[in-house]
């Protein structure tokens, strides 16, 4: 695992994202989602100009291009509503809490341990700024490898977001490791 982590580290800078970069995050989502889930291209782009401090980006180091994100708002709410997902301005610069909008990995770069690097590092930097919670919806395909991440299964969801079945999970970040 040790070994796998320094491989992604030397291969990809972790990192915020940076304002030119919003037409790559706009891209990469179109192509990790399907158009009734997707973040819009004018709302990635909102997000990108609101609140960068919670994007994490993958930037392969030989072409200087995203490989994969993660991207959220912090609220002080602890329940996750589709709200957050169009409105960049429910986003509480100081909110206990950050709602994960999106983890997007290109599909060449998948299989690698690359989501998991990228959710290892945003869980350890929200630790820093003293977050309590990370909430996130997914679908049932997805919720044991966010089990296997450490975020804890609460059940079906109230989200519709792009007329699915989502399950609420979590992450706290208070516990000791």
């Amino acid at each position: 695992m040790i070994q796998k982590v320094e491989q992604l580290q030397e291969c990809f800078e972790f990192r915020q994202i940076r304002p030119e970069e919003a037409e790559q995050a706009v891209e990469i989502e179109r192509i990790c989602f399907p158009p009734n889930e997707a973040c819009s291209p004018k709302m990635m782009r909102e997000r990108v100009a609101t609140v960068p401090d919670l994007f994490l980006v993958a930037v392969e180091k030989d072409t200087g291009k995203i490989a994969g994100f993660l991207n959220g708002i912090a609220s002080d709410e602890e329940k996750f509503r589709d709200e957050f997902f169009q409105d960049a301005t429910l986003h509480c610069k100081d909110g206990a809490n950050v709602m994960l909008l999106g983890l997007d990995v290109l599909p060449q770069y998948r299989g690698q341990g690359l989501a998991t690097e990228i959710v290892r590092q945003y869980i350890e930097r929200e630790k820093e700024k003293h977050r309590k919670k990370l909430y996130l919806t997914c679908l049932d395909n997805k919720v044991k490898m966010y089990e296997k991440m450490g975020f804890v299964n609460l059940g079906i969801s109230n989200s519709t977001w792009g007329g699915e079945a989502w399950y609420d999970m979590s992450y706290s970040l208070d516990e000791v490791d």
